[in-house]
């Protein structure tokens, strides 16, 4: 695993500049197993009135991707953990991230100051469901020697890149995604939502994979710009290494907020160098502003 690289940026985005709200995003980048894995996992807060602690719902979710990643490297190979990550999995990660909620709440219960703003409606909500105030989306990457395991609940978007810079998602974009509304940890069967993609490592990989938050992609005018900037990260880390993104990554970010989206935006980048051609265009392509 020593020839993949990571990078991370998340930024507050500019309407929560604005309205003096903090960034709801939260993103975890680390290796596990002795190093053999890389973890990538982003989580996106719902930032709405009746989601007041969705700041801190977005964290646990990504502590709860690092677990579930602990417990797949105990298991043994890459059928084992298919069948796991595709049979269980979800479950799993829904089923500790409540109990880290359900923790939290034990030790701050709910105070009069964060439900004073709902209605009454709103109010009976979270008296059913509590989660609801922590709710959360979920996108994880865990690039293993043998397998690449991807994870998707709730908006958000996950892109590779091959080294000739041709484009795939993983999981496809799923159309009940309308708007602003998705599906999210705080769902009733929110494992019923968790959708699995397991990639066996043969032939050629991805040279390049990119996690972000839905901030990111919203702030192009179709899926076409926001592909470009896929190929125009891979192309710079390809030609001239981590220097010439890392340090650049979260003014990219804010950019693309103020301009566009309006949004948080949190990215977690794979990488590996490879020596291939690929036709680039300029690297910014056009926002929705």
């Amino acid at each position: 695993m020593s020839d993949w690289r990571t990078i991370k940026a998340s930024v507050r985005g500019a309407a929560h500049v604005r309205a003096g709200l903090p960034n709801q995003d939260a993103v975890r980048v680390t290796r596990c197993n002795d190093d053999l894995w890389l973890l990538a996992a982003l989580a996106d807060g719902h930032g709405s009135a009746k989601s007041f602690r969705s700041q801190r719902g977005a964290r646990l979710a990504v502590v709860v991707a690092q677990q579930v990643c602990g417990h797949l490297f105990k298991l043994d190979g890459p059928t084992q953990i298919k069948r796991w990550a595709e049979e269980r999995l979800p479950q799993e990660l829904v089923r500790r991230w409540r109990e880290r909620v359900d923790k939290s709440l034990k030790i701050k219960p709910f105070t009069p100051e964060e439900l004073s703003p709902l209605d009454a409606a709103s109010r009976r909500q979270i008296e059913t469901n509590p989660y609801l105030a922590y709710g959360s989306t979920l996108l994880t990457v865990i690039v293993a020697p043998a397998f690449i395991l991807y994870l998707q609940l709730g908006d958000g978007d996950i892109l590779t890149v091959s080294a000739q810079g041709d484009i795939k998602r993983p999981i496809p974009v799923d159309t009940r995604l309308i708007g602003n509304e998705t599906t999210s940890l705080c769902s009733a069967k929110a494992w019923n939502d968790l959708r699995v993609r397991f990639q066996t490592l043969a032939g050629s990989p991805p040279a390049l994979i990119l996690a972000a938050t839905d901030g990111y992609a919203n702030a192009y005018r179709d899926e076409a710009g926001f592909q470009q900037v896929a190929r125009d990260l891979w192309a710079l880390l390809r030609d001239e290494g981590d220097a010439a993104v890392k340090p650049h990554l979260k003014n990219w970010l804010n950019e693309a907020s103020q301009q566009g989206s309006g949004d948080d935006i949190s990215v977690g980048i794979i990488w590996r160098p490879v020596h291939s051609p690929a036709t680039i265009s300029i690297f910014m392509p056009t926002l929705i502003n």
